[in-house]
């Protein structure tokens, strides 16, 4: 027999801050390396070492390059690992574009907080910096969709194309003969850029994600309400502001503009992307076409459609054109980025929309937006909203309920144990009660930085 201990360090009781740790007397392994976003209580936990020796964790699966999965890996590598850290290779590629842009924004954010004065911390330190993510960076290694890994004598690893983003995938790992299977972020099983998920067919303890494990996504007219929007901004001569991650949303985002175009079904209105991510996103599309829908063609007429925003000056520029426009900018939500630049300068005017389009984390800039907020403090300062604030929930690139548990329905056998992770407490107690009612598994919620212990 030989014993496992699985310690819940993030994405237990929250959707954010993905790491699940695996210690054996054999190897030691952590899936997903995300940051905390969202609750204060949780992005002070950043700022905190692990509870663990990270010096002795041999590897790092990642199912994909979002922050909350990846971005934590500056800190780990600070802290004493140095082992390999495992993704296919778009996720590697997003991953980099993202670590390297959250440590742009933590440096900036610094400069900005010493500069004004506004941080009770004096000096203001960034989280981490570019030198912490190049060290990560040394430690990336590709490895192919759907092949078998050997990461120790006793234990294989296969990653699984599951549509969330571009690499992402689900995680198969063979342990001492029994199957743990990490779903990821699992994606939709109908999507404009993303083939469907492909699905686990055998697991004894399954980790599956419950982002919308309480609900159903909408059956929106997506085009009718960006239509709408549209309009409303060429009548009032106003902005419409789409706040949005830079990885899958805002290539989807882009495609469904031009496709509206292309039928005639809006006018030429300017389109800005400002989103330096997005736009390095846009290459990792182009380099892997085997991992999306996109004919080069589509890709190319999508992309000379856009006007892409690279300079800061260009983001001023863009603020100051008078005509009526389409801004999408990171983050999508409003946590961080560009987007805030235009929030600040623009939400004051009845004749600006904001346009959400995913799902917005507790305690988020985004998540005040939809709960009606009339300011939200940007820079240490309030700024007013007057803004028309609409919601897309149908964009998502998370499986709601029903894909969830039709991804989960191709398993033949019964899990010994179903962990629910990367969810809110009343989502998942919700999606538990439903996987114990169509499937009979025994399903467990696991606390932040719980122990399991299991013998196999």
């Amino acid at each position: 027999m030989n014993k496992l201990k699985i310690q819940f360090l993030g994405g237990a009781g929250t959707v954010t801050g993905s790491k699940f740790y695996l210690e054996t007397d054999q190897i030691n392994i952590l899936v997903d390396c995300g940051m905390f976003q969202g609750l204060k209580e949780l992005r002070l936990q950043n700022w905190e070492p692990l509870p663990i020796q990270v010096a002795n964790i041999d590897v790092v699966l990642l199912t994909h390059g979002h922050l909350d999965h990846c971005g934590y890996l500056p800190l780990l590598v600070r802290q004493g690992f140095s082992g390999k850290i495992l993704g296919t290779a778009p996720s590697l590629e997003i991953a980099k574009i993202i670590l390297e842009d959250s440590a742009k924004i933590h440096e900036e954010e610094a400069e900005r907080a010493n500069r004004e004065g506004y941080s009770k911390h004096h000096p203001a330190l960034p989280l981490y910096t570019q030198y912490d993510v190049d060290a990560a960076l040394n430690l990336f290694e590709n490895i192919e969709e759907g092949e078998a890994v050997t990461l120790s004598e006793n234990c294989h690893a296969t990653f699984k194309y599951n549509g969330h983003i571009i690499g992402s995938t689900f995680i198969e790992l063979n342990l001492f003969g029994k199957l743990f299977v990490f779903s990821g972020d699992v994606g939709r099983m109908q999507d404009d850029l993303l083939n469907p998920p492909k699905q686990p067919q055998w697991a004894d303890y399954l980790f599956v994600e419950s982002t919308y494990g309480d609900r159903l996504h909408p059956k929106e007219d997506v085009a009718g309400i960006l239509t709408e929007l549209i309009d409303r901004s060429i009548k009032e001569r106003g902005t419409l502001i789409i706040p949005s991650f830079a990885v899958e949303r805002l290539q989807s985002l882009m495609y469904q503009l031009w496709k509206l175009y292309s039928k005639n079904l809006i006018p030429n209105i300017p389109i800005f992307v400002d989103s330096p991510m997005g736009t390095n996103v846009l290459e990792v599309f182009e380099h892997y076409p085997k991992w999306h829908k996109l004919s080069q063609e589509e890709y190319n007429n999508m992309c000379n459609h856009i006007n892409l925003v690279s300079s800061y000056r260009e983001t001023w520029e863009t603020i100051d054109d008078p005509r009526p426009k389409i801004v999408i900018a990171g983050s999508g939500m409003v946590t961080g980025g560009r987007v805030l630049t235009y929030i600040k300068q623009l939400a004051g005017k009845k004749s600006t929309s904001i346009l959400l389009v995913g799902y917005q984390a507790e305690e988020t800039r985004g998540r005040k937006l939809l709960e009606g907020t009339t300011e939200l403090k940007m820079f240490g300062k309030y700024v007013d909203i007057n803004a028309n604030i609409m919601h897309l929930e149908s964009l998502s690139a998370h499986a709601d309920q029903e894909e969830l548990l039709t991804w989960m329905g191709a398993i033949q056998n019964v899990p010994e144990k179903v962990f629910l992770i990367h969810g809110e407490n009343t989502a998942m107690e919700i999606y538990k009660s439903k996987i114990q009612e169509r499937f009979g598994w025994h399903c467990h919620i696991p606390k932040l930085n719980e122990v399991i212990e299991l013998w196999l």
